[in-house]
């Protein structure tokens, strides 16, 4: 398994807690993004730019993902197409997208989308607050020890 993380727009905490977590497990991470992004030196830790434009990271992941990867992103089209090629989705906020209910997060992000588009304002995503820090942590800490035992 490797992990991937959608870096453009991924908090730095989960940054921190994903740079200890490979450290920890020896678990190859790459960041993906389109600007640098600094990264601690380690043999497990990788950074991939890519070019500017509309998904040109997402798609560099998808490409590069074998099944049983974990992708780290909030990117709700991104979940869906790692998932249909076998990997594994989990949020920043630790929400782990999964066969049974990435279908009903991209139909309410459409439907938000289409509000945004008729004018209404929808605000944006609440702060990343201790809680969801402590969804992630203990979501990746599942991930990995299930991935440690099986190896």
């Amino acid at each position: 398994m490797k992990i991937w993380v959608d870096a453009d727009a991924c908090p730095g905490v989960i940054k921190d807690i994903l740079f200890r977590a490979a450290e920890r497990t020896g678990v190859e991470l790459t960041l993906v993004a389109n600007h640098s992004i600094p990264i601690p030196p380690s043999r497990h830790i990788k950074f991939l730019q890519v070019k500017s434009g509309f998904d040109v990271a997402d798609n560099e992941i998808v490409k590069r993902l074998n099944a049983g990867d974990l992708v780290i992103t909030s990117d709700i089209p991104l979940a869906a197409d790692v998932i249909d090629k076998g990997g594994r989705a989990l949020s920043p906020r630790g929400e782990l997208y999964t066969a049974n209910n990435i279908k009903a997060r991209l139909n309410m992000r459409d439907f938000m989308d289409t509000l945004r588009a008729s004018g209404i304002d929808t605000g944006g995503p609440s702060a990343l607050s201790q809680s969801d820090r402590k969804s992630f942590a203990s979501h990746l800490d599942t991930l990995l020890t299930r991935y440690a035992r099986d190896a």
